[in-house]
């Protein structure tokens, strides 16, 4: 791989880590499975060593989990919580055994606590004299959501403590039982709600509610997997010590944990819960393995985002066996026709599918499938299934599936672009499907992010010809609102009031919204920082979109395309005339007071990273991912690793935060 591919791949695998984490840590929505995440995750590590010039300062590699929904106030950890390294090969976890024992010159094998992963919402609990103070989600390690009132329905936590602790952190995984998620969803269906696709989100959607009383209805339970005491008076001195504390204390301890001697107890272990955990009443996806003596931690530290001395061992995806019912055709917002198979149902990974993507026409063809076949299905435990390959084909049926001619929406003949695998549908403004599509996208998270505006209500305003585009959603009244099915009228004051709040979006967001074809969140970022005002990104040339680092000729050639159209144009001038207009970037107020000087940051500092850097950008300076001769400046924070070390070998200066203040002069 030469170094121009390199950049763009390091950049494109960035991007993608970005949006599936916040489909997973902010949405509840992972789109892709926890292998395919990992493997992506792991490219982007072996591309970044190997071209470490190419990191980018707020790679996912340095990052935990995402930052939190804004409807919770946020509350800044007083430690870091940290990811996990992960694993599927056993092989892998001796490697990582014995390096620990090479590194660290350990004379003997070091014990082992191995406990089953929970796969529910990761969070911290803070005690303060024995009293329960506040909670909050993970979030990205260094900020998270204060949950507290929602975390206080949940009968496994502890208000209080009869031993007198003045400073204790506890930290835990927030699950829904297996029965009680069959039952939530039973009642689901008989109000006619949204289904949860598993017990994950489902943990994760209650306990984000707005109203306690709904966690509290929920049936949430929580596993305690951690403890620091501000002061070590009670001297516990090993993970399974602490654990039995916690357990002392009233907390929930997962039963199933166990000491183990060395990697190879470890692997039993593993292999022994891997068919085990069936039949457990609540979801594990693997085991995660701790050096037990806290000594031994403190002395091997964390790395970026990952603590040395611990590790998780994935297990494998599950594979299941179905029938293909049907294979039904949807078309997307851009008009791309998209095939999936209806699946008779199946239980995988704590969820019942019915449904899985085929994603193109080729991907029919190559595997083969027709309706009928019996099929072999996996997914990880959170995420939208995928169709193997074919295990019987169905014995009535003679001849292939074949493609369809015309747009099962509005009837146009489908059509065929160059160097594209879709089928699309070219009725671009009086097909349906697309007209929903676009008005769905709009108003989604990432987008205007427009509360209680969901399918089924975009879906019923196209139908009735209240809306064709995302600017009619601003010429509606109440009274439209109340047009429609199971609308009454204090719902459709509050989607009214919804849409005119989400007038004066920021413009990363208002860009994002448009759909341009090639233009996501990420790439609407660095449009916005480019020309700061929407008319000056609108007539943008050529040359200056194709100039900004990250953006490829096929993306700049899409915005002008975008722009050229006099459809589009119809709509942002409606936009504009009912009063949506977009606000300004602030100005950039570079100095040079940096230039000149390339940093490193590492170790945990008082707020992300991604501030300090932006700080040394703006300044005038350069952040590297890595030390070398030509470092002017190692800002190091809490737990800096290796890099500091390298900064001492090669003599490089090394600052900390106060410091890095009186440089910048604040």
């Amino acid at each position: 791989m030469d170094k121009t591919a390199a950049r763009n791949r390091i950049s494109e695998l960035s991007a993608l880590i970005k949006k599936y984490s916040r489909e997973y840590y902010e949405l509840d929505a992972p789109t892709v499975s926890d292998i395919e995440y990992d493997n992506l995750f792991k490219e982007l590590e072996i591309l970044e060593k190997d071209y470490p010039e190419y990191k980018q300062p707020d790679s996912p590699t340095v990052k935990v989990g995402s930052t939190g929904a804004k409807k919770f106030s946020q509350i800044k950890h007083k430690v870091r919580l940290y990811s996990l390294d992960n694993t599927y090969s056993y092989d892998d976890l001796k490697v990582w055994y014995e390096r620990l024992q090479k590194n660290f010159n350990l004379e003997y094998p070091p014990k082992l606590v191995c406990e089953l992963k929970i796969d529910g919402l990761a969070i911290s609990l803070t005690y303060k004299n024995s009293e329960f103070s506040f909670g909050a989600t993970r979030g990205d390690g260094v900020v998270g959501e204060d949950i507290t009132n929602n975390l206080k329905t949940i009968k496994a936590i502890p208000h209080s403590f009869s031993e007198k602790i003045a400073d204790l952190e506890v930290r835990g995984e927030v699950f829904m039982p297996k029965t009680s998620f069959e039952k939530l969803n039973q009642k689901q269906r008989e109000t006619n709600g949204k289904l949860f696709a598993n017990p994950r989100n489902a943990a994760a959607g209650s306990l984000r509610q707005l109203d306690a009383q709904i966690t509290k209805s929920r049936d949430l339970s929580m596993f305690a997997y951690y403890g620091r005491l501000d002061s070590n008076e009670l001297k516990i001195e090993s993970h399974s010590k602490m654990l039995e504390f916690l357990k002392s204390q009233g907390f929930n301890i997962n039963p199933a944990y166990r000491v183990c001697n060395n990697i190879e107890e470890a692997i039993d272990y593993c292999k022994e819960w891997d068919t085990k955990r069936q039949n457990l009443d609540y979801a594990t996806d693997g085991v995660v393995i701790k050096i037990d003596d806290f000594y031994l931690q403190n002395e091997m530290g964390f790395t970026a985002r990952a603590p040395r001395w611990a590790t998780a061992f994935k297990f494998p995806p599950e594979e299941m066996s179905t029938i293909v019912e049907d294979i039904e055709i949807n078309v997307g917002r851009s008009g791309a026709v998209t095939p999936v198979a209806k699946l008779e149902p199946v239980y995988i990974s704590g969820s019942t599918v019915q449904r899985a993507t085929l994603h193109n026409f080729d991907e029919i063809k190559r595997l083969n499938i027709n309706i009928g076949d019996r099929v072999l299905i996996k997914k990880a435990a959170e995420i939208i299934p995928k169709v193997i390959c074919v295990t019987q084909h169905a014995t009535d049926k003679t001849t292939s599936f074949l493609p369809p001619e015309f747009c099962p929406s509005c009837g146009a003949k489908l059509v065929e672009l160059d160097g594209e695998v879709n089928l699309y549908c070219p009725n671009h403004l009086g097909c349906p499907a697309q007209i929903k599509g676009r008005i769905e996208y709009w108003v989604s998270k990432d987008c205007m992010d427009i509360d209680g505006l969901g399918d089924s209500i975009v879906e019923q305003l196209v139908d009735k010809g209240l809306a064709k585009t995302p600017a009619d959603l601003y010429r509606l009244s109440i009274d439209d609102f109340m047009k429609l099915d199971l609308i009454a009228e204090k719902s459709a004051q509050n989607l009214y009031e919804e849409i005119n709040t989400s007038k004066n979006p920021t413009l990363p967001r208002f860009i994002n919204s448009l759909g341009i074809r090639h233009v996501g969140k990420e790439t609407s970022e660095l449009l916005a920082r480019r020309f700061l005002t929407f008319d000056a990104f609108k007539h943008a040339s050529l040359d200056e979109i194709q100039k900004i680092d990250g953006i490829g000729d096929k993306i700049a050639l899409s915005i002008l395309d975008f722009f050229s159209n006099s459809f589009n144009n119809e709509v942002l001038q409606k936009l504009e005339s009912y009063g949506v207009i977009p606000q300004e970037m602030p100005q950039n107020n570079e100095s040079e007071k940096f230039k000149g000087y390339t940093f490193v940051i590492t170790g945990t500092l008082s707020d992300t990273r991604d501030v300090f850097a932006d700080l040394i950008k703006q300044n005038g300076g350069k952040v590297s991912s890595s030390v070398s001769k030509k470092t002017s400046y190692v800002l190091a924070g809490e737990n800096p690793g290796s890099k500091l070390t390298k900064a001492e070998s090669l003599g490089v200066k090394i600052i900390n935060e106060n410091e890095f203040n009186q440089l910048i002069g604040e």
